[in-house]
C-alpha cells in the first residue's frame, strides 16, 4: 500500500481540545471484522465485550513534563526546549527539539527559570530541530530532574491550539502510569477510569503491563510514498515475565488478547517467539507496522482516531483491513466523532 491511501480530510471541529468530562464516557465505536459491522457505545461499554480470562495488555509509561521554555544567552530570545530522551545520566546530556531552531547552534546557552539556576548548553546538532544539551545545574541528579518537573510542562500535542491548563497535567496520562519517560500519552488507555478497571477485575477480566516510552517518532509524519522506505526513530520497551506468562496463557487457552492502543500493539509485535508466544524482552523497537501484517499475539485492539498518513493509521488498517478502516473513519466524520488524543476510541475485535 501507498501513503496516499492514508489520507481523509478532517473538519476541523472535530479535532478534540478538550478530553470527555468523565475518561469512561467518551464514545466507543466498535468494529467487528467477521460480521463488518459497526456499532455506536460509549466507552465503559467495553466491558460487554469481554470475559473471564480475557486479557488486556496496557502500557503503563509515564509521561514527564518534557516541555520546557529558556532564554538564550546574550539575546534572550525565547526559545522551546521538547525533551525527546536522556543520553547520560552523569552528565545530564539530553536529545531534545528547540523552536525556533535556526537560532540555536552548538556553543549557545539557555537559561531556565526566573532564576536561572538552571542552565544548558548546546554540544551538537542532531537533525534540522534536534539538538543535544548539556544542563549544568548545581545540586544532586534528583534535585536536577526535581528541577525538569518544576520548569516542565505536559507536552500537549501541537494540533491542541489552546494553552496547557492545569488538569492537563491529571487528564493527559492513564491512570495507570507507572514508568515515567514518554514524552505523549498512550491515548487509548486515557478512557479508562478506576471505576471500570475495577469492574473489569471483578468480571475476571486480566491485564497484562507493559512499557513503550513513547517517542516523538510515533508521530513524525509519513513522507514516502513507498511504505517500506519509512523509518521509525527507536523506542524503549519493557516486557516482564508476569506480562508473558499472563499473554500466553490466555493464548493457550484461546481468550481474547485485547491490545490498548498502538504502543501496547508495536511492544507485543516485537518480541514474539517462533510458535506465536509473548518473550520477556528489555530493549528497543523501531517496529513499523503497515498493511499487510499478520499480528500474532492480539486478536482484539482499543484504538483511537489518528491523523491522516500517520504510522498509527496504518497500524489500524493492518489489523482492521484497509477498506473497513475507510469507511469507519467515514462513519465517524458523518456521526461527528472526536479524533486525536483527547478523542473518542474505536474497539476492534
Amino acid at each position: 500500500m501507498k501513503l496516499s491511501h492514508f489520507n481523509f480530510e478532517l473538519p476541523d471541529e472535530l479535532l478534540a481540545e478538550h478530553p470527555a468530562e468523565h475518561r469512561d464516557e467518551a464514545r466507543l465505536m466498535v468494529l467487528n471484522r467477521a460480521e463488518q459491522t459497526i456499532e455506536h457505545k460509549q466507552f465503559k461499554d467495553i466491558i460487554d465485550y469481554f470475559d473471564e480470562g480475557d486479557v488486556m495488555i496496557m502500557n503503563d509509561t509515564k509521561v514527564f513534563p518534557a516541555r520546557l521554555f529558556g532564554n538564550k544567552e546574550k539575546t534572550g530570545a525565547r526559545i522551546e526546549v521538547f525533551l525527546l530522551r536522556e543520553l547520560n545520566q552523569e552528565q545530564r546530556l539530553w536529545d531534545v527539539l528547540v523552536d525556533p531552531a535556526r537560532k540555536i547552534r552548538i556553543g549557545n546557552k539557555l537559561y531556565f527559570g526566573d532564576d536561572e539556576t538552571l542552565v544548558a548548553e548546546v554540544i551538537d546538532n542532531t537533525t534540522s530541530r534536534g539538538r543535544t544539551l548539556r544542563f549544568l545545574y548545581d545540586g544532586s541528579y534528583a534535585d536536577f530532574r526535581a528541577k525538569l518537573t518544576e520548569l516542565g510542562e505536559t507536552p500537549l500535542p501541537k494540533y491542541i491550539n489552546r494553552e496547557v491548563e492545569p488538569e492537563d497535567e491529571e487528564r493527559y496520562q492513564t491512570i495507570y502510569a507507572k514508568n515515567e519517560g514518554a514524552v505523549a500519552a498512550p491515548t487509548a488507555g486515557m478512557h479508562f477510569s478506576k471505576h471500570l478497571l475495577k469492574r473489569l477485575e471483578i468480571k475476571g477480566i486480566k491485564t497484562a503491563e507493559v512499557t513503550l516510552h513513547v517517542g516523538l517518532g510515533t508521530f513524525n509524519p509519513v513522507e514516502v510514498e513507498d511504505l517500506s522506505k519509512h523509518k521509525m526513530d527507536s523506542e524503549e520497551i519493557i516486557i516482564n515475565k508476569q506480562a508473558a506468562e499472563i499473554v500466553n496463557d490466555a493464548i493457550e487457552n484461546k481468550k481474547r488478547v485485547c491490545a490498548v492502543g498502538t504502543t501496547s500493539m508495536r511492544t507485543i509485535e516485537s518480541s514474539v517467539s517462533s510458535n506465536g508466544r509473548l518473550n520477556e524482552f528489555e530493549g528497543w523497537t523501531n517496529k513499523f507496522i503497515f498493511p499487510p501484517y499478520d499480528f500474532s499475539i492480539a486478536n482484539c485492539m482499543i484504538t483511537n482516531f489518528h491523523t491522516p498518513k500517520s504510522t498509527l493509521l496504518m497500524m489500524t488498517s493492518a489489523f482492521a483491513g484497509h477498506d473497513f478502516i475507510k469507511r469507519a473513519y467515514e462513519e465517524a466524520v458523518k456521526e461527528k466523532y472526536k479524533f486525536y488524543s483527547y478523542g473518542d476510541a474505536m474497539l476492534i475485535i
